[in-house]
């Protein structure tokens, strides 16, 4: 029977009495696949970054080099809200899958350019489809896994950001020096044909047939303010001056742009992002605690591994490692709050917790200086990666707990979406602070020479650093330490706010999380078919488990909008029969 909303994971047949052990089965086999999709979209960009030296050696186009990344980062951030909003409106299944062959397309393409403009071009491609793949993971798991299980989860997503950050720029340059760096985009192929199989085999979720269209114009105006805003963090302060006419209309389009979608959205009968959801306190909380969290983190990320390669000497073959203490507490932190939120169902004293331990590895990075040895520099890390770990789950967890299942696409888009525009802002800002120091420092101890090695300063390897004059490389040293304090600083001061915004969290139980769930998916109404596993989406967010949260009766309980039962009944089919 169909009536408690389930959605059927096949399992390959079986009786009853094997259900409860092939139950974990199926899901880890639909998660490992989710897990390697996130892969895909976060190895990418760390790979072909230790294959672009040889990359413009081979094509040539120097001066477009940076659109490489440019492309790929723009492509994906823009598409992001519409991946979210189309899964909401025709289907998860389909629209992750699509997104797979996007990508999959994008890498090919890429790894057969036959000049820069054709990379430019394919990685483009590329980036459309990796906007879908991460949406499209956060949202299955939203999906599949009720809130209350789903902190079990955390250390896995965790653990796939770590390896992407360690191992991608080791994998990148093992590829690039023995296979040659179009196997760069060409193992993407076998990574992603593994997950497009297994997720087509394996999960069954329900088709939808929207009768709305989607709002193209607030497509066309967010994709607009999202890529205008993009550009101004990337280009500001280095291809262009921030006070110059390109940055200035740039940002001038940008809010011209999204000020106009904001009212195409109160108007639209579809919109691509709904702003009832922003009527939730813990979604919008969420989404400013996501932006300072990409904010701190991708600043931290560039910065770290150049101060650890300038200051302290670190080998830049390996820059991956670098970043392992803080990585390593980041998974360790956040596979323990997803362990203690599901035995506890409690999550207010993560942000909060963790925007403290972020304000405080913030504060103690900005006092490294000249002296600073690698042991103290790793245990700071650590600190930041327990803030950090707290606080990168939890934030999409509740973000999902706070709307209803028929937007939990927009909901994992946008999170995902404001976590990408605050690394955006980070990195520039930061950036900008960082370069600022520098120059100035280098002016104060090294003059006219130190001002001509400082505007070099982030391409200046170890090799040239030691050809400098002891006096400049002195003061080169100096200026980095400075560049950093001021940066991290900064970082501190922007983390106050999410520490601000945690203060306004509000404990709403997770879907999930009461007995009535439980007991409903263990009775026979919950049974699915003989030849499939039900993963229970009464505990993801049927009334089901509202209902005994509230102390109200289960018999009146309603499928919530969104889950398999409610879609199938709607147009007349069963569980078994959705895809």
């Amino acid at each position: 029977m169909a009536e408690n909303g389930t959605v059927a994971v096949d399992t390959g047949g079986g009786g009853a009495a094997a259900t409860e052990e092939r139950q974990p089965r199926s899901v880890r086999v639909v998660l490992m696949a989710l897990m390697i999709a996130m892969l895909l979209a976060m190895l990418d960009n760390m790979i072909v970054g230790t294959a672009m030296p040889t990359i413009v050696g081979d094509l040539g186009g120097l001066e477009h080099l940076s659109w490489v990344v440019t492309a790929y980062t723009l492509a994906t951030a823009a598409s992001t809200p519409i991946w979210g909003k189309v899964g909401d409106m025709y289907g998860r299944k389909g629209a992750f899958l699509t997104s797979i062959v996007i990508f999959l397309i994008g890498s090919g393409l890429s790894g057969m350019a036959q000049d820069m403009n054709q990379l430019i071009a394919f990685r483009a491609i590329q980036g459309l489809g990796a906007g879908g793949l991460m949406v499209g993971v956060m949202a299955i798991i939203g999906d599949l896994i009720p809130p209350r299980e789903r902190g079990k989860y955390q250390g896995m997503m965790a653990g796939v950001m770590a390896l992407a950050m360690i191992g991608g720029p080791l994998v990148g340059g093992a590829i690039t020096d023995n296979w040659g760096w179009r196997w760069s985009f060409y193992i993407n192929l076998p990574l992603g044909l593994v997950a497009l199989a297994m997720v087509t085999a394996v999960l069954h979720l329900p088709k939808k047939r929207s009768k709305g269209k989607i709002d193209y114009l607030g497509a066309a105006l967010l994709t607009v303010g999202i890529t205008s805003i993009v550009l101004v963090t990337t280009w500001g302060g280095s291809q262009y001056a921030w006070g110059s006419a390109v940055i200035m209309e740039l940002a001038a389009i940008g809010v011209a742009a999204l000020v106009g979608f904001l009212f195409v959205q109160t108007k639209a009968a579809e919109p691509i992002l709904p702003l009832h959801i922003f009527r939730s306190r813990n979604f919008t909380v969420m989404s400013l605690i996501g932006f300072i969290t990409g904010f701190v983190m991708f600043g931290a990320v560039l910065f770290l591994p150049l101060y650890q390669q300038t200051v302290q000497g670190a080998n830049a073959t390996n820059s991956g490692l670098l970043l392992l203490p803080m990585l390593l507490s980041m998974m360790v932190v956040s596979l323990v709050a997803g362990r203690v939120t599901t035995n506890t169902g409690k999550y207010k004293v993560f942000p909060l917790v963790g925007s403290v331990l972020m304000v405080a590895g913030l504060f103690l990075l900005a006092q490294m200086d000249t002296e600073t040895t690698r042991l103290t520099s790793g245990l700071y890390m650590a600190v930041l990666g327990a803030g950090m770990g707290c606080l990168m789950q939890i934030t999409m967890l509740v973000a999902q707990n706070s709307v209803e299942m028929k937007d939990m696409g927009v909901a994992s888009s946008s999170t995902t979406l404001f976590r990408t525009l605050g690394s955006s802002f980070g990195v520039a800002i930061m950036g900008a602070l960082f370069n600022n120091r520098v120059q100035d420092v280098m002016a104060e101890r090294a003059g006219a020479m130190g001002g001509k090695v400082a505007e070099h300063s982030t391409q200046l390897t170890a090799e040239g650093l030691a050809k400098l004059p002891d006096a400049v490389r002195d003061a080169y040293l100096h200026a980095v330490s400075a560049g950093t304090h001021s940066a991290f600083l900064l970082g501190s001061v922007i983390a106050i706010l999410a520490l601000i915004a945690a203060v306004f969290v509000k404990e709403v139980p997770l879907r999930g999380a009461g007995p009535a769930a439980k007991e409903s998916s263990s009775s026979p109404e919950a049974a699915g078919p003989a030849d499939a596993q039900p993963v229970d989406m009464a505990k993801a967010g049927t009334a089901t488990a509202d209902a005994a949260e509230n102390g109200t009766a289960t018999a009146d309980a309603k499928p919530v909008e969104g889950v398999a039962a409610g879609d199938a009944a709607a147009d007349g089919r069963t569980v078994s029969e959705t895809v």
